[in-house]
This record gives structure tokens, sequence and C-alpha cells, in this order.
């Protein structure tokens, strides 16, 4: 006898280790709403739930980033000083050397490009470590960010500060920032990138076993250092949000928020050894951990360092998942 249909719909997600680690951070997404919604008057408020963009819309482009740099096998500690490298320069350029701003974000994309390529490049010719490699790469760029200016650096061109303003109108007096746009279009993109490619499908191919993907016949050389080229545009665009969010550039900026990234990939359910993971995944991640420090903020009776705790705790319990589902599904690659 055949199984209900919602029954066999569930098993079969079960079964697929690949669909679980997207369905887990989801479901736990929503059901931290509901719970939240209960105790918490307002929180579940569309403004509430637009603001986890706005306010995070720079932790999800670099997150989008940083997943293709682990689906591959790789890690880029980077991104934080990468996005403070770019506020800094672009409000240098555009406050005390008079650029227009698209020409200043039009070189800190650039900078931010050539970075990671270099990064990626060195890590594929001479074999070293991503994490020595870019470990290096996050020095420099916070370095190089200090010479710019050890002052924050305010912005008020008029065109920042008005696009900085917009609010999009959604639905019941909601609304987002330009910011938090971007950031979804990179996510779109990224989805894109991720499962309708063959930069994509390489990826994956090399994050499962870069050998056998060599053996295929795949550009992993090309491939790897695209995949850091790509986490050093998002870090810039990133960086570029992040100055429109703050109105200024500081050498200071997004400190540790490379390892918020990296939390907000592994809880969203891509494999930190690479080869099976999901952009639409991060999105979940980032959105939870945004829902955590909302929750927080409402309760108003709890420390600021509960945040640090519940991530922490989380991503103990997600690292301790992904074992599970690669003991039960090893050697499979999961492209999406």
């Amino acid at each position: 006898m055949n199984a209900p249909r919602p029954i066999a719909v569930f098993a079969g997600i079960a079964r697929d280790a690949g669909k679980l680690a997207l369905w887990v951070p989801l479901c736990l997404f929503v059901a931290m709403a509901i719970v939240g919604g209960v105790f918490y008057d307002g929180l579940l408020a569309p403004q509430v739930f637009a603001n986890l963009l706005i306010d995070n819309a720079f932790l999800l482009i670099v997150a989008v980033g940083l997943t293709f740099v682990i689906l591959a096998g790789g890690i880029d500690l980077s991104v934080g000083a990468v996005i403070a490298l770019s506020t800094v320069a672009q409000a240098a350029l555009i406050q005390r050397h008079g650029w227009p701003p698209l020409a200043a974000i039009g070189l800190v994309l650039l900078l931010g490009t050539s970075l990671g390529a270099c990064m990626g490049l060195m890590i594929q010719r001479f074999a070293l470590q991503p994490f020595v490699v870019t470990l290096a790469g996050m020095f420099l760029a916070r370095g190089v960010a200090t010479l710019i200016s050890v002052d924050s650096i305010g912005i008020d061109h008029p065109l920042m500060v008005a696009v900085a303003n917009v609010r999009i109108p959604l639905f019941a007096g909601a609304s987002l920032s330009v910011g938090a746009l971007v950031a979804l279009a990179v996510v779109a993109v990224g989805v894109v990138l991720g499962g309708f490619t063959r930069f994509g499908r390489a990826v994956y191919a090399i994050g499962g076993n870069s050998q056998s993907a060599s053996l295929m016949g795949l550009p992993v050389a090309s491939t790897v250092i695209r995949v850091y080229a790509l986490s050093g545009f998002c870090s810039a665009l990133a960086g570029v949000v992040y100055a429109l969010y703050m109105l200024s550039g500081y050498s200071q900026h997004a400190l540790g928020l490379e390892l918020d990234a990296i939390a907000a990939v592994v809880i969203g359910g891509t494999l930190l050894t690479g080869g099976r993971g999901h952009v639409a995944g991060t999105l979940c991640g980032v959105l939870i951990l945004g829902l955590i420090q909302t929750m927080i903020a409402f309760d108003g009776r709890l420390s600021s360092w509960w945040t640090r705790i519940a991530i922490g705790l989380l991503l103990l319990v997600f690292c301790l998942l992904q074992r599970l589902l690669v003991r039960r599904a090893p050697g499979q690659a999961e492209v999406g």
C-alpha cells in the first residue's frame, strides 16, 4: 500500500540529504518567527521582516559570494576587511577628492574583484592554503583601509544621501531600501549561477572532488580563481551597500563580519568541506541570524551577547547535522 502523498513527499526529503539541508533552516526560520510572534507583540509585522533584509543586506551579499568559495572547498577570511576598505576608499574618493559617486563605486568594485582574483591565483598556482592566503588578504585590506584614514569619513554627497533614504513600498506599509533590493538581486544571480550554469556545476564538482573534476576535463584552475574573484566582488559590493547604510567609511567597519558570514552559510546548509549547498539556504541562514538579533531586541532584557551565544549553539547543531547527513549520503554533490 502506497503512503499518502504528503507523507511520501516528506519521506523523500528526509532521504535526500541535500534537500534536507535546505529545508531545515527554512523550517527553523518559520518556527522562530511563529514563536517570536507568540511572545513578542509586533514581531510579525511586515516591516519587521523587511528590516531583516535592510539591516543585513551587506551580510547577505558577502554570504552569497562566500557560499561559492565554500562550495568549491575553500574559505575566505578577507571579506570583512574588504568591506572596510571599500567603505573608506569610497568615502575618501567622494568626500576628499571630489569623485562622482558612480566612479568611486566602480573603482572599489574593481579593487575588490582584483584582490579576490589575486588570492585565488596564489591559492591555485602555488597550492597555498586558502586560510593562510585569505588571512594575509584580510590583514592587507584592513591595513590599507587604516592607511587611507584612521578616522571615520562621513558621506554627505546629495546623490548618496538620496539613494540611502529611498524606500520602495511593498504592502501593508512595509518598504525596502535600495541596499536590500541589491542583496535580493545578488541572491537571484547566485541561484542562477549555482544551479543553471557550467560555472556552477564546475564549482560543485571541484568542491566534491577536485581531482575527479580535473579528470573530467573541468577548468579547475580558472574556476577557483573566478570563485575568489566573485567573493571579492561581492565583498566590495557589500562595502558599497554598507557605506549607503552607514553613510560613512571607516577602517574598523565590519570587524568580525567574516565569521558571521561563515556562520550564515553553514546554518544555511552548505557543507564546510564543499560540494553541497544552496544559495537559497544562505538567504535562510542570514535571515535566521537577523531574526535572533531582532527577538533579543524585542525582549529588551537580554544582553546583545546572547546573540553570539545563540549563533554559536546553532552553528554547533548544524555542524553536527551536516556530519550526520554526510554519513548518510557520502560522495554526493548537491547542485542548487
